[in-house]
């Protein structure tokens, strides 16, 4: 499977199955979608294949360059590098079977939240039930449950989740301590991260989240009237919770050396023009960003439409083009969203099935269930047991092993299957009531971050040469 584009005046080429980029002139471009379907057909005789393209290309190029293009084409097919076959799909004939561990949890340590964010999926941190905090006691089982299901396995990841987390910061700092507790005589290490929206960050809880917080994600959407209007507090105060934050999350980057944490906002039918928002961002001092688009169904004033998809396509070209110019001049930040490894990368089964919700990643809820993940947590039909018990509906997570781009038509022919690993389960369920389809704006806007992400390692390397 071949995925071409023009971006930022680059020829670039993505073999999908071989994972190979290449950036090409003109008339390689122009060739390659005449030799792929010859090459398809099993069509493999270089004389035989110059001869059809010669036959049917109609293109302002003499004989001689069409076929020096061609045989650049071929040597690449030869290499294995254009025209890949597909060698994964029966990788998954078994996923089923595989033996899973649970390697990562996501407590929610405090069903409650100061603010009143409009886009909410949590419904200000009471998620379809009641306001809670979760105990010490709860909590404890929650570390002890991922320490017994969790294999061989020696590094695991807690992320404290809200809610607002630090409603609840006691009993944080005593899970901590207890983790650590477990981490010698278990052959353990916990990696323990945090998300805040930073209300009640204080120089104390810094200095612990600086101790023993491996990440911490920070809340902020942007421009202080984007952001206020989205993520107003709760009650009816006018206080603006940008001007709370924003000196707060500068001391938390500073502290860490702008490295290991992020702030990390929602762009949403207000602000399409959220490029606007990272670069705001990255002019308060931010060096780690993520802005991501809103999730939301149609009915939701502020949901992202398809009518919208136009103008922020055309935002990412425009913050991608703004970060090359950046870096340039020495002012450079990673955005979340444009990272991408073309060399390593993730293992295949992370590739073809994604974050590992509902097996190796579990949300916990401040009674102790437990739900494939936080964005399913309160639907009843995916709870999957409990602290006390483990998992007692497999069933679940045999859906969710089985979750991957071969069980999802629409991934199956997307050059970003292998990149996105077929998106959000939580949102193929909402849209479409099955965890195997798509939440296509979601695909739409994914498509064109990876084209970025790959757009700027030429960028990147081309600048090198």
């Amino acid at each position: 499977m071949i995925h071409q584009y023009k971006s930022n005046g680059y020829n670039i080429v993505m073999d999908v199955n071989s994972g190979s980029v290449h950036v090409v002139d003109d008339i390689v471009y122009d060739m390659i979608p005449l030799v792929e379907p010859l090459v398809n057909e099993g069509i493999k005789d270089a004389d035989t294949i110059r001869a059809a393209v010669l036959h049917l290309a109609n293109l302002p190029y003499p004989e001689a360059d069409v076929t020096e293009a061609v045989d650049e084409v071929l040597e690449l097919e030869k290499q294995g590098q254009l025209f890949a076959p597909d060698i994964y799909e029966n990788y998954v004939f078994d996923f089923k079977k595989r033996q899973t561990v649970v390697k990562a949890l996501c407590l929610h340590i405090a069903h409650d939240c100061n603010l009143a964010c409009k886009y909410c999926f949590a419904e200000e941190g009471e998620y379809h039930g009641r306001r809670a905090l979760m105990s010490f006691e709860t909590g404890k089982k929650a570390l002890d449950f991922l320490v017994a299901n969790s294999g061989n396995r020696v590094n695991l990841e807690v992320d404290f989740f809200g809610g607002e987390p630090l409603m609840n910061w006691e009993v944080v700092k005593r899970l901590v301590e207890y983790g650590r507790s477990l981490e010698e005589p278990n052959n353990k290490k916990f990696r323990f991260t945090l998300t805040t929206n930073g209300v009640l960050l204080n120089d104390e809880i810094l200095e612990f989240a600086n101790k023993e917080m491996a990440n911490i994600v920070l809340s902020i959407d942007g421009r202080k009237e984007i952001h206020d209007k989205m993520r107003p507090f709760r009650g009816g105060s006018d206080r603006s919770s940008y001007d709370v934050i924003v000196p707060k999350f500068q001391k938390v980057a500073e502290s860490r050396n702008q490295m290991n944490y992020y702030v990390r906002g929602t762009f949403t039918h207000y602000n399409q023009d959220f490029a606007s928002d990272v670069l705001h961002l990255a002019d308060l001092g931010f060096k780690q960003i993520s802005v991501e688009p809103v999730v939301a169904q149609p009915t939701d004033d502020y949901a992202i439409t398809d009518a919208d998809i136009p103008m922020l396509l055309e935002e990412y070209d425009r913050l991608a083009q703004a970060m090359i110019k950046r870096k340039k001049e020495g002012r450079a930040f990673n955005f979340f969203h444009f990272m991408i490894d073309l060399t390593g990368g993730p293992c295949v089964a992370k590739r073809l099935s994604g974050c590992g919700s509902g097996t190796e990643y579990l949300a916990v809820t401040p009674w102790g269930d437990l739900y494939p993940c936080h964005q399913f947590v309160g639907n009843e039909d995916f709870l999957m047991g409990n602290v006390d018990e483990g998992v007692t509906r497999e069933d679940i997570r045999d859906q969710f092993k089985c979750c991957n781009v071969y069980a999802k038509e629409k991934c199956r022919k997307c050059f970003a299957k292998f990149y996105c690993s077929g998106g959000c389960a939580a949102n193929s369920y909402n849209f479409h009531g099955n965890i195997n389809d798509a939440y296509d704006v979601g695909c739409e806007l994914q498509r064109k971050r990876i084209e970025c992400a790959i757009m700027l390692k030429v960028a990147e390397m081309d600048e090198e040469e």
